[in-house]
């Protein structure tokens, strides 16, 4: 094991590992302020309920050896996973960091469905989902599976995380239908700083996500590392000229999910391509995701926060143009279209298809077996005072002297820490 690359992976796995509650501020500024909790707590909760079941059985299934689509259950329980070398860090390391990516990659579908779902159907379906949908498309293309040895390039999650989780938003956004309201009365943002706040903690997070993906203190992760750095400024640059152009204003909303966007296109494509090459990746993700976002507006489709136009969108177009922009002279394997290889634009079509296919099917096959045990949705009372009351009994601004602390019936106050009573105001 070399001594600078496990000290490089330890940081990327706690990088990566910070991008979810940075995704639970950047989502949650976007919601109305009574349900701010309860969509923080869809990002946090991953990393408790992913965390662990990606430990028990889901880095089995997505790393064990095995067959074409799932790894058998030879790493069941973590076993045989220690401190011998995997590549050149720790064994156990790389479970962790790859379990980072599992967290927030189910945490990226809550955008869809905020506002409105149980939160114990939602944990259920979060748990679900990470082991039959996932680890899955996980093992497909790093793991060893038919898309890996196509040759499909994913260096870093555009397929097995942004596309993935795009299809598996838009099911999700569809079964449980639209907000109470929707379309007749607008549900404007609560706290646009926390949105830009998240954004740029998911940029901070996301060099680890990326670079970290070379697995290694070297040149690839440098490329990565730059990479990362350039192409979301170009899709900001772009995102805020599209603004300007259309409506004479700047937005900081904007802004924040241009930034992202562009993270999320130069995923697939940050160890494969030139800095030249990102700068115009990013720019050209812009658009469609842009346009998306406008397109859904003015339909009833409640994908609440957009994660299909900025995560599936920009998730598609990032792989596409990693088969366009790939070149040998910078990760010296692989060329693309421009470098006179169309074949590989023809594999990133397959493997883009082949996980929007999977992930939307078993989604919808997930939400409903959920739904046969547990109610997806809020009843339109808890909706309409909000899920952070109805699910979690908290607020996330104390009105007058303190939050109401929300009490299981027949439950003495005496139960309740104190500092949590006193936290509310003397009352509960």
């Amino acid at each position: 094991m070399v001594g600078a690359d496990v000290a490089w992976m330890l940081v990327s796995t706690a990088l990566v590992l910070l991008m979810t509650p940075a995704l639970g501020f950047f989502y949650g500024g976007l919601v109305r302020s009574k349900n701010a909790l309860n969509t923080l707590m869809m990002s946090v909760a991953a990393l408790g309920f992913v965390g662990v079941t990606w430990a028990v059985l889901g880095y089995s299934l997505a790393f064990a050896p095995g067959g074409a689509f799932v790894g058998d259950l030879s790493r069941l329980f973590l076993a045989g996973v220690g401190l011998e070398p995997q590549g050149t860090i720790p064994h156990l390391l790389f479970m962790a960091y790859q379990g980072t990516f599992a967290i927030i990659t189910v945490a990226l579908i809550s955008g869809a469905i905020v506002e409105r779902m149980r939160f114990s159907a939602y944990l259920a379906f979060l748990t679900l989902w990470a082991l039959f949908i996932y680890a899955p498309v996980a093992h497909w293309v790093w793991g060893g599976g038919w898309l890996a040895r196509m040759g499909a390039l994913d260096f870093a999650g555009g397929t097995v995380v942004h596309v993935n989780a795009g299809a598996a938003a838009l099911v999700a956004a569809l079964v449980l239908g639209p907000r109470k309201d929707y379309g007749r009365q607008a549900f404007l943002p609560h706290n646009v700083a926390f949105t830009v706040l998240g954004a740029g903690l998911l940029w901070f997070g996301w060099f680890g996500f990326n670079a970290g993906s070379a697995l290694a203190a070297n040149a690839s992760a440098s490329l990565a590392f730059t990479n990362t750095m350039l192409a979301p400024a170009a899709t900001l640059v772009m995102w805020t000229l599209l603004d300007l152009a259309r409506t004479g204003k700047a937005t900081a909303v904007g802004a924040a999910t241009g930034m992202v966007v562009g993270l999320v296109a130069i995923t697939p494509a940050a160890g494969f391509v030139g800095p030249m090459a990102a700068i115009a990746l990013g720019g050209l993700a812009a658009i469609p995701s842009y346009y998306a976002l406008l397109w859904r507006a003015r339909t009833r489709l409640d994908d609440s926060l957009d994660v299909v136009a900025a995560h599936g969108v920009g998730g598609t177009v990032g792989a596409l143009l990693t088969g366009v922009f790939a070149s040998k002279a910078w990760n010296g394997t692989v060329d693309g279209l421009l470098y006179g290889n169309p074949g590989q634009l023809g594999t990133q079509a397959v493997a883009i298809l082949a996980a929007i296919a999977y992930s939307a099917v078993g989604t919808l096959i997930l939400l409903k077996l959920v739904g046969l045990v547990i109610p997806l949705r809020a009843d339109a009372n808890a909706e309409g005072l909000g899920l952070d009351i109805s699910q979690h009994g908290e607020e996330a601004y104390a009105s007058g002297e303190g939050a109401i602390l929300i009490l299981p019936k027949g439950e003495a106050s005496s139960s309740v820490p104190a500092v949590m009573v006193e936290a509310a105001g003397g009352r509960a």
